[in-house]
C-alpha cells in the first residue's frame, strides 16, 4: 500500500456537495462522450461465464471474483474485470453499423489491486466500443479518437468550472502523443512508472502508445496488457500530471482491437495459445467479429481529477484498510 498525503489538504466541497458534483460530472461527460464518438448507451453484464472467455484477463495474474449459481451449478461465473472483450461481441450481437458504437457503465471488483490514492478494489468506468473499417487500424485513427475523448473531457471541465469555480482542477489545452519506445530511449535509466511521471510533468496531458510488447533496450514490456483485446502496436493510456499529489494519473486505457492476425501473434508472444480454443477467440479468429476500437474511462478517477481530490475514496464508496482510513482522516481526507 502506497499513500501520498498532500500538505495542508482541505477539500473545498463538503461530502454532500461532492456527491452532487459527481452526479453532474458523470451525466455531463457521458453525454459529451456519446456525442463525440457517436455512441449509444447499452446495458452490460456484471458477471460472465468463465468458459466463454469474455472476461478481461488483465495482466494474467489477477484473480477474478468467482461463484456458482443454483440454476447452473456446473458453470463457474466470474465478476468482470472489465468488458474489453464483451463489447466487441456486443457490437455484432446488437447489429451496430459502421462507425457506430456503444458505451456502458461498468462496475467491477479487482480483489488483487494494490491500494493507493488512485486504486481501489472497486472499479467504475465508462466502457466503450466502436465499429471501424480495416483501413482505420492506424495510429492516425487512434490519435484522432483520443482527441475526441479529450474534447469531451475539456467540455466537461468547462461545465464543472462554471458550476464549481473554486473546486475545479484546470487541465492543459492539448494532449501530447509519445510511444513507450520513445520514452525508454529518452530515459533508459528510469522505470516505466518514473518515465510516465517525467513526461506527464513536462507535457501535463499525455497519451502513451504501444503498450504490451517488449521494448528494445530492456527487453521487457512498458506495462502488462492482455494479448487478446488491444493490438499492442495500436493502443495506449491517457495520463495527466496531477499537481495536488505531484504524480501522474491515468484516466483511460484504450486501443484498436486485435485482428485475427495480431491475435495469433500476441497469444504466441504471451504463451497463451490455449485461449484460441475459447468461444470468443474462435469467433475472432474466424473473422466473425467486426474490427473495432474501444477502451475504458475511469468514472471516479475523472471526478477525482476534475475536483482536485486527494484520494479516490473521496469520490467512491469502497473498502479500505483501517490504517489507511485513519491516516487519511488525520490529513483531512474523508473517505466515503
Amino acid at each position: 500500500m502506497t499513500l501520498i498525503i498532500p500538505k495542508d489538504y482541505r477539500p473545498s466541497l463538503s461530502v454532500r456537495d461532492t456527491e452532487a458534483a459527481i452526479a453532474f460530472i458523470r451525466e455531463t461527460f457521458q453525454a459529451y462522450l456519446a456525442d463525440e464518438l457517436h455512441l449509444q448507451r447499452m446495458s452490460a453484464p456484471m458477471f460472465v461465464e468463465k468458459a466463454t472467455g469474455l472476461n478481461d484477463n488483465l495482466n494474467g495474474v489477477e484473480r477474478p471474483v468467482a461463484f456458482d449459481m443454483k440454476a447452473m451449478p456446473d458453470n463457474e461465473i466470474e465478476v468482470v474485470h472489465s468488458l474489453a472483450k464483451w463489447k466487441r461481441w456486443a457490437l455484432k450481437h446488437y447489429e451496430f453499423g459502421m462507425h457506430e458504437g456503444l458505451y456502458t457503465n461498468m462496475n467491477a471488483i479487482r480483489r488483487d489491486e494494490d491500494l493507493d490514492n488512485f486504486h481501489s478494489i472497486y472499479v467504475d468506468q465508462w466502457d466503450w466500443e466502436k465499429v471501424i473499417r480495416k483501413e482505420d487500424r492506424t495510429l492516425d485513427y487512434l490519435q484522432a479518437t483520443v482527441a475526441h475523448i479529450y474534447k469531451a473531457i475539456k467540455k466537461t471541465e468547462k461545465a464543472v468550472t462554471k458550476l464549481y469555480p473554486g473546486s475545479a482542477y484546470r487541465l492543459p489545452a492539448d494532449v501530447h502523443f509519445i510511444t513507450t519506445q520513445e520514452l525508454e530511449d529518452r530515459w533508459p535509466e528510469l522505470s516505466p512508472a518514473e518515465r510516465e511521471s517525467k513526461i506527464c510533468e513536462e507535457e501535463r496531458a499525455v497519451f502513451i502508445m504501444k503498450i504490451g510488447d517488449k521494448l528494445k533496450r530492456s527487453g521487457k514490456p512498458h506495462d502488462g496488457r492482455a494479448p487478446d483485446y488491444d493490438d499492442w502496436q495500436l493502443n495506449g493510456d491517457l495520463l495527466f500530471w496531477y499537481e495536488p499529489l505531484h504524480t501522474s494519473l491515468e484516466i483511460s486505457s484504450m486501443g484498436i482491437r486485435v485482428s485475427p492476425e495480431s491475435l495469433k501473434e500476441q497469444l504466441a508472444k504471451a504463451h497463451c495459445e490455449d485461449r484460441a480454443k475459447l468461444p470468443f477467440h474462435q469467433a475472432l479468429l474466424a473473422g466473425e467479429l467486426p474490427f473495432s476500437i474501444g477502451g475504458g474511462i475511469g468514472q471516479s478517477r475523472l471526478c477525482m481529477l476534475l475536483l482536485g481530490k486527494a484520494h479516490i475514496g473521496e469520490v467512491q464508496a469502497s473498502v479500505w484498510p483501517k490504517d489507511m482510513v485513519e491516516t487519511c482522516k488525520e490529513a483531512g481526507i474523508k473517505l466515503l
